[in-house]
């Protein structure tokens, strides 16, 4: 499996940003996708998961301003981030946990 995340950039706080992971390879045994973040000088930190039926689990920092979907057909996770501040900037991981499969991850910065 490898994952490809896109979608990161340079936004305003308040704004938002919609990030996009999509999966390529034996993509049916995954069950479970999570968004995970790392700000310069810290530990990289879950954000959301998206587990079987589609169950999800959030960061408390994230909670009513970030949604974590899956688009079964296409293969690709998202992570819809509203509201965005400035302690969201980080470098922002797509992965499978169980796999242990990670992508290359992709930059956020919330201007203040």
């Amino acid at each position: 499996v490898q994952l490809v995340e896109s979608g990161g950039g340079l936004v305003q706080a308040g704004g938002s940003l919609r990030l996009s992971c999509a999966a390529s390879g034996t993509v049916f045994r995954i069950n479970v996708m999570g968004w995970y973040r790392q700000a310069p000088g810290k530990q990289r930190d879950l954000v959301a998961m998206l587990g079987s039926g589609d169950s999800t689990n959030y960061a408390d920092s994230v909670k009513g301003r970030f949604t974590i979907s899956r688009d079964g057909a296409k293969n690709t996770v998202y992570l819809q981030m509203n509201s965005l501040k400035p302690e969201d900037t980080a470098v922002y991981y797509c992965a499978a946990p169980q796999a242990g499969v990670w992508g290359q991850g992709t930059q956020v910065t919330v201007s203040s």
